[in-house]
């Protein structure tokens, strides 16, 4: 789960080598907290939120074959 979120988010970043993204599991869920430099930060956000949003989509899809809960955390 952790690897999909990265290999996104430094495609669509400036700044590969900033991303980071910690993985948290509690239970049947799982947090996933994504780092990037702050001049990326609206490209991975998108405009109105629609690439964090698809990022989530494509995450949820991942989680349903895990039988698990993806929470997904941009900061």
């Amino acid at each position: 789960m952790k690897e999909i979120v990265e290999i996104i988010a430094k495609s669509l970043v400036s700044n590969p080598a900033e991303v980071q993204v910690e993985e948290e599991r509690t239970g049947t869920t799982v947090v996933l907290k994504l780092h990037v430099a702050p001049e990326d930060m609206g490209k991975v956000i998108g405009k109105q939120g629609r690439i964090a949003k698809a990022i989530r989509i494509v995450m949820k899809a991942a989680a349903t074959r895990e039988n698990v809960k993806v929470i997904i955390d941009i900061g």
